[in-house]
């Protein structure tokens, strides 16, 4: 059965001092006014991390009882901070089951009130637990991804940080003309570059924000002018370490491959996206993962102006999550609430599209390893498939066909003492709670080939660090420690594999 979307709303995202359950009323009102309904068969909602954000659970019931809508039956979902997405897709199902009718779909996360310390320790929990004892957070790891994607593509640390500086300034230029967007100001490339240095390279203009907000939708099986035509999901190992690329996210093209089947679409049918920037580097990897652009050319089509808001495939128009903020639980819908104005023609004079008929959203879950790609069209519209599309019938396929990365269990541990090759690195600087900044990072590969988290607790500095270079590795109370390969250390392994 095809579902429709009838309704949609949204707070303004920044600081807010209205609890949670509130601001979730507030857009969830909007959305059933909207679609003409006073009920809606089923509520599904998304928050990532309530117990610890605001101290409440059971948020399903409060969120009903607040609306005053007893009686509605009202589920939970959480993918990380793709929630809002999840949310909606699971909404989407029982629709399309033909079960219920009218559907509320509610997302929302209040997390401003906390200390960004803390904030940061409750989002660095959806990493892997064997990550995160070394202090990794999400900007952390992001970092790394960010290096790797240069020393793959050959960009200098110049060129990588122009690159990223052009994704902050293109999304805080959209933000300023949305009227929901948490930061509504213009930065420039000298604003940019005297921002804090967060985790080495990615500094505060790098970062989504930490963020009050929420979005609401009503989907129907009765049609409207939008319809949902194609909706994709899929994950990936909790660890980053056990991925096979580290410049790409095969959930993503996983996710991206289903919903292009479902809509009979293929990447170059999209007009405009909604594409997960909690990072700047994952604006550009996004492009790549979604087809738009071949791997590593996603960043060159940034430059010729290809994405801008009015280039030949605006990303972003909405500002993104980095200027409209990220309330992790409801980025993901509010990307589809964007994507409706849009369709609707209601995103205001300046940042309306002149093409916008079929539209895309893309939510990351976690540090990219539960995505979901919504795709959203105009029923009206007519389907016209542009020069140089494959036919249908091929249909889409990511460059590595989306093969999924599991651990390679088979190969033993690494040894305690040994040498391996630094993968990727970064220093951070914002730390969770209970470590000490900085924190140098890597991702080591060892002989047999497993690659393990590492730190040096000694490192200061980024920049004599070399991707690809050998490096001492050692197990000390409990973790693993690298350091720069030296005459010394060199010698002192040959040593200890003489002696055994």
């Amino acid at each position: 059965m095809d579902v429709y979307i009838s309704g949609v709303g949204m707070t303004k995202f920044g600081r807010s001092k209205e609890p949670l359950e509130k601001m979730m009323a507030e857009a969830g009102f909007s959305a059933l006014r909207d679609a003409q309904l006073e009920r809606a068969d089923a509520i599904y909602l998304g928050v990532m991390n309530v117990e610890e954000f605001v101290g409440d659970s059971n948020f399903a019931a409060l969120l009903v009882d607040t609306l005053g809508l007893a009686g509605v039956p009202s589920t939970r979902v959480e993918t990380a901070s793709s929630t809002g997405a999840g949310a909606f897709e699971t909404a989407f199902y029982a629709v399309a089951s033909g079960h219920m009718k009218h559907v509320l779909v509610l997302a929302g996360e209040k997390m401003t009130h906390l200390p960004t310390a803390k904030a940061t320790r409750i989002l660095s929990e959806a990493i892997d637990r064997s990550e995160r004892r070394y202090g990794a957070t999400m900007p952390a790891l992001a970092a790394m991804i960010a290096q790797k994607y240069a020393q793959t593509f050959n960009l200098s640390p110049l060129k990588l940080e122009d690159i990223l500086g052009q994704v902050a300034i293109k999304n805080h230029s959209n933000g300023t003309l949305n009227p929901y967007a948490q930061f509504r100001k213009t930065i420039t490339k000298d604003d940019y570059l005297k921002s804090q240095m967060v985790s080495y390279p990615l500094r505060v203009y790098d970062c989504a924000p930490i963020t009050d907000g929420a979005s609401a939708m009503v989907l129907t099986s009765q049609p409207t002018p939008i319809r949902v035509s194609g909706i994709g999901h899929a994950t990936d190992t909790s660890a980053m370490r056990h991925r096979t690329s580290f410049t790409s996210f095969n959930s993503t093209k996983e996710a991206a491959h289903k919903a292009y089947a479902m809509a009979r679409l293929n990447p170059p049918d999209i007009q405009f996206a909604e594409v997960h920037d909690a990072f700047t580097p994952f604006e550009i990897i996004g492009t790549e993962d979604l087809g738009f652009f071949s791997a590593g050319e996603g960043w060159k089509a940034l430059e010729e102006g290809a994405t801008l808001l009015r280039g030949r495939l605006p990303i972003n128009p909405s500002g993104g999550l980095k200027a409209r903020g990220h309330p992790v639980g409801a980025s993901g819908l509010a990307q589809l609430v964007e994507i409706v104005y849009q369709l609707r023609g209601e995103a205001g004079t300046e940042r309306q599209l002149e093409r916008a008929e079929i539209g895309l959203a893309h939510s990351i879950g976690g540090l990219g390893n539960n995505n979901l790609v919504t795709i959203l069209e105009r029923t009206d519209g007519k389907r016209i498939l542009k020069a140089g599309t494959l036919p249908f019938e091929e249909g889409w396929n990511p460059d590595d066909q989306c093969e999924t990365s599991v651990p390679k269990k088979s190969i033993p541990s690494p040894p305690l003492m040994g040498v391996g090759t630094l993968e990727a690195f970064t220093t951070l600087y914002a730390v969770p709670e209970g470590f000490r900044s900085p924190i140098t990072l890597g991702l080591v590969k060892t002989g047999p080939g497993e690659v393990v988290m590492a730190c040096n607790p000694d490192y200061r500095s980024p920049e004599p660090l070399k991707m690809g270079k050998k490096v001492s590795l050692k197990m000390q109370e409990g973790l693993y420690v690298f350091e720069k390969l030296t005459f010394w250390n060199r010698l002192k392994h040959w040593i200890e594999k003489l002696a055994h």
